[in-house]
């Protein structure tokens, strides 16, 4: 369900390997006759993909794959609540829901409670997917039905790894677009490659931090939906989040009509800071530039003034769940 680039690759790829696959679209029309997405261009639909904009059609399936906007997830689950009972519900989103302050895992308990939730996420461009190219990615699901779903998702280019942290794996794959955007800005504004290194490894510690303040297991950041999407996303222009921040620090303009997941993520992360007393002086930082409160260089110097400290190995707090 959701026919933008990401959610199309994975239909393609899926589709590909042998799977009959109904991709669900909003507007479906010019899809369905061209055999192919303007976000793919020269990527032709495989036999097996069928484009409907009809939700019904997709009862019955062995699992759903909801790859909508993270602002746009409740909306979707409120929109069709006879698809949900007993079914697997994979979320490919990254982000946290501004109105509940929580991740998609928590809203598909929330909105679905019939559902199996669980989150598809880490390391991969839409592209990459559609194209063949070998990727890896983290399935997070704690229900039994997980070395099922691993099996049907993995493909001859696409490797999933299985883990039961839904939170750690969810909170991974948002958290890491605010620091994307951090890094962007940085280069976009001059810092260096020096500075954007400085920028991912404290942004990763800050990352561990706030996953481990809110029930993630600290290790399942230093997998594939952490560390590597962190990586992927802070190193490429391919990454919105990356442009973000480059057009932040350049000065740009950015149209603002395309999804950027971390900056919806930073504020809501500040919220959650305030509310909890977490130190997330990135995000908070982040939150600013993307709100047009500070400039870059306003950012840093308020991130340099900090007092100095000891380098430590980010160290897991009690879980205390600040999930509503």
């Amino acid at each position: 369900m959701g026919a933008g680039a990401f959610g199309t690759s994975l239909a393609i790829t899926l589709a590909r390997d042998g799977h009959q696959v109904r991709l669900w679209a909003r507007d479906p029309g010019a899809m369905a006759e061209t055999r192919e997405s303007p976000r793919l261009p020269g990527i032709a639909f495989p036999d097996g993909l069928e484009v409907t904009g009809d939700a019904g059609a997709l009862a019955g399936a062995e699992a759903i794959l909801l790859a909508v906007p993270m602002q746009a997830l409740g909306g979707l689950l409120d929109a069709h609540p006879a698809l949900w009972p007993g079914q697997t519900l994979a979320a490919c989103c990254k982000g946290i829901d501004l109105a509940r302050l929580t991740g998609p895992s928590q809203l598909i308990r929330d909105l679905a409670p019939g559902a199996v939730p669980a989150v598809l996420t880490g390391p991969s461009f839409a592209a990459d997917i559609a194209r063949g190219l070998p990727t890896a990615l983290t399935l997070a699901c704690a229900g039994p039905e997980a070395a099922a779903l691993q099996a049907r998702l993995s493909t001859p280019s696409l490797r999933l790894y299985l883990t039961d942290d839904l939170a750690g794996a969810e909170l991974g794959g948002a958290l890491k677009n605010v620091i994307a955007i951090a890094a962007g800005a940085v280069i976009g504004a001059g810092l260096g490659d020096s500075a954007r290194a400085a920028t991912m490894t404290r942004g990763f510690a800050e990352m561990s931090r706030a996953a481990a303040h809110l029930g993630a297991r600290p290790e399942t950041l230093t997998g594939l939906s952490g560390f590597g999407d962190l990586v992927l996303t802070c190193t490429s222009e391919q990454s919105r989040n990356y442009r973000r921040g480059l057009a932040l620090g350049r000065g740009d303009a950015f149209d603002p009509s395309m999804t950027v997941e971390g900056a919806a993520t930073a504020r809501a992360m500040a919220r959650l800071a305030d509310r909890s007393g977490l130190d997330l002086p990135i995000t908070r930082a982040v939150a600013a530039l993307v709100d047009g409160e500070v400039s870059v260089h306003e950012a840093l110097a308020d991130l340099m003034a900090r007092p100095l400290k000891e380098e430590q190995a980010p160290q897991a707090e009690p879980a205390r769940r600040e999930e509503p």
